[in-house]
């Protein structure tokens, strides 16, 4: 991997990949990292055992893969979640 990436991204790269509904495809479009250099990151930055349970909940699950998944938004949204719109939380009146 030959990106400089600061420690606040490695600890974002880290949480997105963890998060079981966040794809490969959207650390890739805000990275830039593929699918296998998120898994050589996880394993040079995580403990052993802690990748292996990492590596055992992501092989073949489908949210993790645009093209698996069988729901059309890409996230579950709480009714009541704030809209975010551009960064900025929208106002309700």
């Amino acid at each position: 991997m030959q990106r400089d990436l600061t420690i606040r991204d490695m600890d974002r790269i880290i949480e997105m990949a963890w998060e079981d509904r966040t794809p490969f495809d959207a650390i890739l479009m805000q990275f830039g990292l593929k699918e296998q250099e998120v898994i050589t990151l996880m394993r040079k930055e995580m403990k052993p055992s802690s990748f292996r349970m990492w590596r055992k909940r992501v092989q073949g699950r489908k949210t993790k893969h645009l093209k698996k998944r069988t729901f059309e938004d890409g996230r579950f949204k709480c009714s009541r979640q704030k809209q975010i719109t551009h960064n900025k939380i929208s106002k309700r009146y």
